[in-house]
């Protein structure tokens, strides 16, 4: 696993950045798919018919294909050496070294910059503002 410095962490989030404003919007697009879907699976159980099988297959199809999508983002997302902790807000974290132990640097979409860092075991309720002191 690679450590970032607070300062690596920052450069990298240039790149890592537009991958999680498309994550988000994917999730998104994922959630009103599923929605799509569930409504079609409701409706058949609730009268049996009227819904063509084509249009429940189209459904599935899409749900299948977003999730691709997502599976995607988080794979490019992680090659930067971020891992992904929340989908629907965008919040990643970079492993970082503090006093020989590794912590995550946290950021969220909206923020302009890495301010933030937290235990592996604290997760986003333990934020600390930097530095890493």
């Amino acid at each position: 696993m690679r450590h970032f410095t607070p300062d690596q962490a920052n450069a990298e989030l240039e790149h890592v950045r537009p991958l999680v404003e498309q994550l988000v919007a994917t999730r998104q697009e994922h959630a009103a798919a599923i929605e799509r879907q569930e409504e079609l699976e409701h409706k058949i159980r609730g009268n049996g018919g009227g819904i063509p099988p084509a249009e429940l297959a189209q459904a599935t199809a899409e749900v299948d294909s977003v999730a691709r999508d997502l599976a995607r983002l988080v794979d490019e997302i992680a090659a930067h050496g971020a891992q992904v902790k929340d989908l629907d807000i965008g919040l990643i974290d970079f492993p970082a070294l503090r006093r020989g132990e590794t912590v995550l640097l946290c950021w969220q979409l909206g923020e302009d910059e890495i301010a933030w860092w937290h235990r592996v075991d604290d997760g986003f309720a333990g934020r600390r503002p930097l530095p890493l002191d």
